[in-house]
Parts: structure tokens; C-alpha cells; sequence
């Protein structure tokens, strides 16, 4: 299976951290911020991952290389212009074949053990799903079963974790689009399952984020 990491974006949140590093290259612990979603993956046995890039992309392609010393083949899926989360994957299509993939945030850390990701799924996507954070308190989505929904309050928020088919962007077109609108479409049509993982999930989005955060794995 082959996944892809969304890293193109410039983290404004982060303020002067990411003026002159883009945010995937940010030190957390002894670690780039990219480097937990790289290891996760690895772990479980991908060998093939796409990063798209913008801001700063360049310093990202040198720091990773093709991706060798973690065991990986990194591809590069290069945007002139960001194309938010939808757009990026919609991009990386022909790197990524025609066959189910996994996509990732790059600012998530989280011990959630991606093998449990179905290799195959039922419908068009298959998302993970957490409790709702404390900066995200109305969620985004709702579950019943392994069935995705939209509830007039959402229950739960999207861990930014998921597998994808190729055929949930077959009526897109090139630009910029959320994919968090594409899913509510298809969620709408009773095409998404999810399931809901309880356990260390962090998202990175501030520079007190990385001051505060305890490595879920213990990692060294």
C-alpha cells in the first residue's frame, strides 16, 4: 500500500517559527515534525510515500532525500501554488496508482497503529476519527457502527488519518478544494466508514503544541 503525506502547507499558526523553515521541518523532541508520520509508516511495512510541497519545498526534498535512511522511496508532488488538502491529493493521483492509499497530515502525532487501517475498504474512504480536542470542540462528523455520518452536532473530529480510492476524486478537477468537503459529500451518499480510535493523537498547530508535547511512543 502506498500513502501519501500532506506537507505543503506553511503553518501559519506557527508564527515566526515557520518564516524561514517550512513546517514539516520543525524540531520536535530530537525529531522532524514529518519524521513521526515517516516512522509510522514504515513501521507498518509502506514502502512507497508522495509528499506534496510548497512553501519552502526545497528545503524539504534536501532534509528527506529520497527517503532511504528510513527504509522508505519518498516521491515529490511538487505545487506553485498551495492546493489545500484536497487539491494536493488530487494532484499526487498518478504517483499514487490505482489502488487504495493512505493519506496523513504531516503536523499529526499520534500512536495510532496504522495497521489497523483496512487495506481494501468497503466504500470510497475509510477515516479515523478522535475525540473532539479541546480547539476543535463541535467535531466534525458523527459514527454509527463504522458508518460516517453528519449530525446536527458532531461527535467526533477527523484525526487527519485515513484510506482513500482513487475513484472518491473521480469528479474533481484541478485546483484547489478541502478534502474535508469532498468527504461531506460522500458522507452525505452513505460512501465513508470510519472508526473511532481512543489513545495519544496530537495535533501540532502552534508553537506551544511543540513545547508542551510527550512522545506517545517513547520513542529515543
Amino acid at each position: 500500500m502506498r500513502a501519501m503525506i500532506l506537507a505543503a502547507g506553511r503553518g501559519e499558526r506557527m508564527g515566526e517559527l515557520t518564516r524561514d523553515v517550512p513546517k514539516p521541518l520543525l524540531r520536535v523532541g530530537d525529531r522532524y515534525l514529518i519524521e513521526y508520520s515517516l516512522e509510522s509508516l514504515a513501521k507498518v511495512g509502506v514502502q512507497d510515500v508522495v509528499i506534496n510541497v510548497c512553501y519552502r519545498g526545497d528545503q524539504v526534498k534536501a532534509a528527506l532525500g529520497n527517503g532511504e535512511r528510513y527504509g522508505l522511496n519518498i516521491q515529490y508532488s511538487e505545487e506553485k501554488e498551495a492546493l489545500e488538502t484536497g487539491g494536493g491529493v488530487y494532484q499526487a493521483l498518478p504517483l499514487l496508482g490505482n489502488d487504495p492509499f493512505i493519506v496523513l497530515s504531516c503536523d499529526v502525532i499520534t500512536a495510532y497503529d496504522l495497521q489497523r487501517l483496512p487495506k481494501d475498504p468497503s466504500f470510497l474512504a475509510h477515516l479515523v476519527l478522535v475525540n473532539n480536542p479541546d480547539f476543535h470542540p463541535k467535531g466534525d462528523f458523527c459514527l454509527l457502527g463504522h458508518r460516517v455520518y453528519l449530525g446536527v452536532e458532531s461527535t467526533l473530529t477527523f484525526a487527519n488519518i485515513g484510506v482513500y480510492r482513487p475513484e472518491l476524486f473521480a469528479h474533481c478537477r484541478p485546483g484547489r478544494f478541502r478534502l474535508g468537503e469532498l468527504l461531506k459529500h460522500e458522507i452525505a451518499n452513505q460512501k465513508i466508514t470510519g472508526e473511532h480510535y481512543v489513545g495519544p493523537w496530537y495535533n501540532m498547530g502552534t508553537p506551544k503544541d511543540l513545547l508542551s508535547f510527550t512522545d506517545p511512543m517513547n520513542r529515543t
